[in-house]
């Protein structure tokens, strides 16, 4: 993870002053400019480019890194942190933290490579491609802008107040220099925007594809956690039905046991909506991802005290939680992606941004949140806690009101998601203010749900308006 990140608009800005080399020199799977799509191969090609961007591909080393959708979200949720000494984001202050920045530039690159893809090929005739392929590549470009604008808007924006005047700098066009000044824009405006751009994915991306590329199902998840941040009445009949929708028709399976999800099968795995793959042989780069998490090498992240109280009598302690860190006081090695002793591999590097457990935890909250059915919300926590070894539901079967039942929901939210892409964070942060107190005593004020703007966007962007409340521009 990057302790200083320049923020897109600058590596954009870049990028325009000397375009054609830098493309260039970038592998072709790589390639953005919206210039540069002819037909539908030159368009496959710029597509790629998308995706190579929301891999978070180092154009240093060549490799994948997902690691600060793994761990900042879980510092701030309290169940990671640093293991070579604390961070003031485990505390929940963030201006001076490690973890500060994790997604502004990462968005922002997505988003131009998204844009360049989505005008290139809206501009091109139909008879340009092969049968629905061109409507396919545009809605899975949208599916790209709105998984990055929700990031952005669920860090940096206050997603949780419709009438907030804080929400995201929305940008549908490629970035030249001539429109690098923009304001943001309210959070109803935020929402509108990412709304329509999965919708449209929904529509008309692919209804099968590899899993490291999105689908229309990809869609179907990523608007269910838009619709529970949303969170109207409507949001949550409509992200059980996409659950329903998703569990019946999109030939996912949840794994017997989770734990080879993560240590045998990596995206083989039947439960993979949409994942991460690593490049071609990462797992022998040194400073790779999994190997930050054992043995630790320029980095070291690892589970805190509150993530092994979580676990305590759980089975996926014994595989998930491993030695004492000596490093940092009641740090543990986290070992969800890569057990203690081994070497990294391929599935190691492997990172996941939906998987159907997590489809079925939404359902819950969402069930629960809309007032439904209390013992179809238990049926679904008993079916994923089966599938991690549990066999004694003791707590979700005593929870017989809708306070307790969404307490469940949260907690195994924690178990199942943490350490994957801020899963855990979210489901706290959207829980009443006064219970989130409770919960994460380091939050005292609804300002620690958000993080400030990273500052050299002022800098570059003048016209984008107030810094987040209880930050300095």
């Amino acid at each position: 993870m990057k302790s200083t990140i320049n923020i897109a608009l600058g590596a954009a800005f870049l990028l325009m002053a000397s375009c054609a080399k830098e493309l260039g020199k970038l592998p072709e799977n790589a390639k953005v400019d919206g210039n540069t799509i002819l037909d539908q191969h030159t368009a496959q090609i710029a597509l790629n480019g998308a995706y190579y961007r929301f891999a978070n591909v180092q154009s240093d080393n060549n490799y994948t890194t997902w690691q600060q959708h793994e761990v900042a979200p879980s510092v701030y949720a309290g169940f990671m942190g640093y293991g070579y000494g604390a961070d003031d984001a485990e505390d929940n202050l963030y201006s001076n933290s490690f973890f500060a920045d994790p997604y502004w530039t990462e968005a922002y690159d997505v988003i131009n490579a998204a844009n360049g893809v989505i005008h290139g090929v809206t501009g091109l005739p139909d008879n340009k491609f092969t049968g629905t392929r061109k409507a396919e590549m545009i809605g899975e470009a949208r599916f790209l802008r709105a998984y990055s604008n929700f990031k952005l808007l669920s860090y940096y924006g206050q997603w949780f107040d419709l009438g907030s005047k804080y929400g995201i700098l929305l940008r549908s066009d490629f970035v030249t220099v001539n429109n690098i000044s923009k304001a943001r824009s309210s959070v109803q405006e935020s929402y509108d925007s990412i709304f329509a751009d999965v919708d449209d994915a929904i529509a008309h991306a692919p209804a099968t594809n590899a899993n490291y590329y999105a689908n229309r199902y990809a869609a179907m998840a990523l608007k269910m956690r838009i619709l529970l941040s949303h969170g109207q009445a409507a949001d949550f009949t409509m992200a059980i039905t996409l659950a329903d929708s998703i569990i019946a028709h999109g030939g996912y399976a949840l794994e017997a046991n989770i734990k080879d999800l993560f240590y045998l099968k990596g995206l083989a795995s039947k439960e993979v909506i949409l994942g991460i793959q690593p490049e071609a042989n990462q797992e022998l780069y040194y400073y790779n991802v999994s190997s930050q998490y054992w043995p630790g090498h320029s980095s070291l992240y690892v589970a805190k005290g509150a993530l092994k109280n979580l676990l305590a009598g759980d089975p996926r302690a014994s595989w998930m939680i491993g030695d004492t860190n000596r490093y940092a006081n009641d740090t543990y090695y986290f070992l969800k992606y890569i057990a203690q002793g081994t070497t990294s591999t391929q599935v190691s590097e492997t990172a996941y941004a939906f998987r159907l457990s997590e489809v079925y935890l939404l359902k819950a909250e969402a069930i629960v949140r809309s007032g439904g059915n209390l013992a179809e919300a238990r049926a679904i926590l008993q079916l994923i806690q089966s599938h991690a070894g549990v066999t004694d539901f003791t707590p979700i079967n005593n929870a017989t009101t809708a306070e307790a039942m969404r307490n469940q929901v949260f907690l195994e939210i924690q178990r199942s998601l943490v350490g994957e892409d801020g899963q855990d964070w979210m489901a706290l942060a959207r829980l009443p203010m006064s219970t989130i107190k409770q919960v994460r005593p380091t939050i005292k004020d609804p300002i620690q749900l958000v993080l400030p703007v990273p500052h050299t966007e002022f800098v570059y962007n003048p016209g984008f308006g107030e810094q987040n409340p209880g930050y300095q521009r």
